[in-house]
């Protein structure tokens, strides 16, 4: 699979040198350069890139108006890249897939690349999965509506990394490692096992970025990850605990344990 790349930056040496840097991967296609925001604009909406390496600071549009102005349309992959640190919580907040330093370093790239790559593959096998449930529709809607009873939803769509912002930091979390989830409020209390984070979003909106196969509600306020339960410990009134890898113990109430039960034996 070919990416097909823009360049956006107001040094000229800036895009020289990572240019070079991309020529050391042949799979990466530059298709255009931008000395500046409002000519990245256009050549993002003409030439549809898969990925954008898009400077922070620049005269007149920023890196931020530039992903600010394609709100109407599809919008690709965002790298930023920047000589300053002090942006990177606003990057990821930009949804971005990655924030590289400048000068940018080869063995970074190469992790951006592999992201960008993941990101990419995710979103075609969607595409794909898409186009063949419409032309099933059009052609065999009974057989579209077999696969849809059969398959659930498409475990594509759900998020693979979460990016949480706690204390000052963005943190990186790998969902598979997410043992449990509380709620207090609008805040998330995310556990990884070794570690407590907390995400400022409702439990109704998380819930729709995680694989429901995998992530149960058990209670009015908490998700469990159901891989990492090892033990189902009976509790009186119908009720029973979960016993998860970290060894901490989770109540299932009466009114969530036929959900729970379909995924844990």
């Amino acid at each position: 699979m070919t990416i097909r790349a823009i360049l956006v930056d107001d040094e000229k040496l800036a895009i020289q040198g990572l240019e070079l840097r991309l020529a050391n991967h042949p799979d990466v296609e530059i298709v255009d350069t931008c000395m500046n925001g409002r000519e990245a604009i256009r050549s993002i909406k003409t030439n549809k890139p898969d990925l954008v390496f898009l400077d922070i600071q620049m005269p007149g549009f920023d890196g931020f108006s530039v992903v600010s102005g394609l709100m109407e349309v599809e919008p690709p992959l965002f790298v930023f890249v920047t000589a300053y640190s002090d942006h990177a919580i606003r990057a990821f907040e930009a949804q971005a897939t990655d924030y590289l330093m400048k000068p940018v370093e080869e063995a970074r790239l190469a992790d951006t690349l592999d992201r960008v790559r993941q990101r990419l593959a995710e979103k075609k096998g969607v595409e794909e999965a898409g186009r063949l449930m419409e032309a099933l529709t059009e052609h065999a809607p009974d057989a579209a509506e077999e696969m849809a009873d059969s398959e659930g939803p498409a475990a594509n769509r759900f998020e693979k990394l979460i990016n949480i912002k706690d204390r000052g930091q963005i943190f990186r979390v790998d969902v598979d490692t997410i043992e449990r989830i509380d709620a207090a409020g609008d805040y998330m209390c995310i556990y990884t096992g070794d570690n407590t984070l907390i995400l400022r979003e409702t439990m109704k909106d998380l819930e729709r970025r995680l694989d429901p196969r995998r992530f149960q509600r058990i209670h009015r306020s908490t998700i469990v990850n159901l891989d990492l339960v090892k033990q189902v410990k009976p509790h009186t009134n119908g009720e029973c605990f979960l016993v998860l890898d970290s060894g901490a113990q989770v109540k299932v109430s009466r009114s969530y344990r036929d959900v729970v039960a379909r995924f844990v034996h």
